[in-house]
């Protein structure tokens, strides 16, 4: 405004003085007054008329005179009105009449999203969100240059508050006055593992016929809808790199890959050692050790009663959860180690004692064993499946039968071996014998000769 009131008062003075005063007196370098007055005043016009903008900047205009007022709770000005603008100057040189008068020229920033970060967007003006709305709606796929132009997105029925569309990496120009982009950090889904989404907006346009979260067949009754809808979605993302907007929806990583839990430990070991004494009888001694569960197990071992006794059993089990249960599981537990203290080990301890219980303590020691095995593993098979766990194998690594049912094995073992070995040293006794023979007739030859 200043710079006006300058060039109007140049003018002036350059008409009038010369007028009111001898006009030979304001000759000025062989020109006349009025014309370098008026030079003065179209320079400074012309000087206010122009703007360069850095490459790595955006212009943003705020005007300030001739011009008519926002209403209420309006932020950006459009179509003439005074205020924040929503046209911004491009980079290089841009002139406009007056341009320096009328606004104030601000340079702000290029926004830039580094990889693997997105940029979430806040719109400060806008329609406002509807009341049972968490987040503006979507704008199209393909769109998204509308949408950073701040006159399309006012015009277009761009809502006010928290956007769900994001910006993926890249250099933007945008109108500072209008958005604010907060990085935030980008889903990525390593391979072996699988992302189950859980949306807190809904994403259909109409929201009157919008998606129902709906049950699946299970013993678990739980709710999953479809992509788009709120609640955690049926489907889940392969491994990846997702820019899903967080603070519309949460990821929670499952892996998919074979998982081996170990139940052992947590008992004591009791043996029964047999010794020959000098006189052939044989000598019982016992002894015990305590087996601790170690750190990598997912629990002690499983104890239960067999024909009286208490027999505990160390099991190795396989489990892995398929991409398309993973929902199902996160919907219904929460992950996979909920998974291991929650279904597998209870469901484990509790068959296997059905299962042993009707079984011999022999059993465990023959070629019944692989029979009990494939009776536990299938028992144990729907339960994880209620979770949405596959049981792949199960395995017995070790039951300790009491050692009082092993004696008379070993005892039989025992006499078996003394037997070979008594048999065995007779066998040696006589070839001695005939050794020994066989060299005193060699010996009486020469003399009978």
């Amino acid at each position: 405004m200043v710079t006006i009131i300058l060039a109007v008062f140049l003018i002036v003075i350059g008409i009038i003085v010369p007028r009111i005063f001898d006009k030979e007196k304001f000759k000025v370098f062989g020109g006349s007054f009025t014309y370098i007055t008026i030079g003065l005043a179209l320079y400074f016009i012309l000087a206010s008329s122009f703007v360069i903008i850095d490459a790595d900047k955006v212009g943003h205009l705020n005007r300030i005179y001739l011009g008519k007022p926002m209403p209420t709770g309006q932020i950006i000005a459009l179509d003439g009105q005074k205020g924040p603008q929503a046209d911004t100057l491009p980079p290089g040189f841009t002139f406009v009449p007056f341009l320096k008068i009328l606004y104030d020229v601000e340079e702000l920033p290029v926004v830039e999203i580094p990889e693997g970060h997105y940029g979430f967007i806040l719109a400060k003006d806008g329609i406002p969100l509807r009341p049972n709305q968490y987040m503006a709606n979507a704008w199209p796929e393909g769109k998204l240059k509308n949408m950073l132009i701040a006159e399309r997105f006012l015009k277009g029925n761009g809502q006010k508050g928290p956007q769900l569309t994001v910006l993926p990496p890249g250099k933007y120009r945008i109108n500072h006055y209008l958005f604010h982009i907060e990085t935030q950090q980008a889903t990525d889904i390593p391979a072996g593992f699988v992302g189950v989404v859980r949306s807190n907006i809904q994403e259909s346009v109409n929201w009157e016929t919008a998606d129902v979260p709906k049950g699946i067949e299970g013993s678990l009754s739980v709710p999953l809808v479809k992509k788009g809808s709120v609640g955690i979605w049926d489907e889940a993302m392969p491994p990846g790199r997702y820019y899903l907007n967080r603070k519309a929806y949460i990821v929670t990583l499952i892996d998919t890959r074979v998982h081996i839990l170990d139940y052992k430990g947590g008992y004591r070991h009791r043996f029964i050692d047999l010794e020959i004494t000098q006189d052939g009888k044989t000598k019982q001694k016992e002894r015990s050790e305590t087996v601790e569960v170690p750190k990598y197990a997912a629990d002690s071992a499983v104890f239960t009663r067999m024909e009286g006794w208490l027999v505990p059993h160390e099991l190795r089990v396989q489990v892995q959860v398929k991409p398309e249960h993973a929902s199902f599981l996160v919907a219904s537990v929460g992950d996979l180690k909920a998974v291991e203290s929650t279904v597998i080990t209870p469901s484990l301890r509790s068959v296997v004692r059905n299962v042993c219980s009707a079984e011999k303590v022999t059993h465990l020691i023959d070629e019944h064993r692989a029979a009990v095995e494939e009776k536990i593993e299938k028992a144990l098979i729907p339960e994880g499946m209620k979770a949405g766990v596959s049981i792949e194998d199960v395995r017995l690594v070790a039951s300790m039968i009491p050692p009082e049912l092993l004696v008379v094995r070993m005892r039989e073992q025992l006499a078996s071996q003394l037997k070979d070995t008594f048999i065995r040293e007779k066998e040696s006794q006589e070839q001695r014998i005939q050794t020994e023979k066989a060299r005193a007739t060699a010996e009486q030859q020469p003399k009978l000769v």
